[in-house]
């Protein structure tokens, strides 16, 4: 990139350097006997061969084409790796998500069997309580 921008610089810097421009004075006497002067600058046209400046314009462009495809073909990559780690993480989202549920059926019926037993104990030492009772 900074060699793309270099080039631009030295070829506006060479265009600049190479221009010239030209001055006239023209001195015009009036009917009335007063004297006129008139400065007139006109540029002309750039001394080098103009097709030298083509042909670093368009080695410069295709430089910048370059760079362009490159950092499309970086942008490209960097966006299929987003969405394959994306895809991957939804993945194992669901797959975590699953372990979670099943867990927590495995955790409800422990629940469950141990409020059955618990329930049973209970059961079986009222009854001893209520036939020591009454004896």
């Amino acid at each position: 990139m900074k060699k793309n921008i270099l080039s631009g610089l030295m070829i506006a810097t060479l265009v600049i350097s190479c221009s010239k421009s030209t001055s006239k004075t023209e001195t015009v006497e009036n009917p009335d006997g007063t004297v006129t002067s008139t400065t007139t600058v006109s540029e002309s046209e750039i001394g080098v061969d103009t097709a030298k400046i083509n042909e670093v314009k368009e080695k410069t462009q295709s430089r910048i084409d370059e760079a362009g495809d490159k950092i499309d073909n970086v942008a490209e990559d960097a966006k299929s790796k987003i969405d394959a780690t994306a895809d991957k993480t939804k993945e194992n989202l669901q797959k975590a998500g699953q372990d979670i549920k099943t867990g927590a059926n495995k955790v409800g019926k422990d629940v469950k069997d141990a409020a059955a037993k618990g329930a049973g104990k209970v059961e079986e030492g009222a009854k001893k309580l209520k036939d020591d009772l009454s004896k």
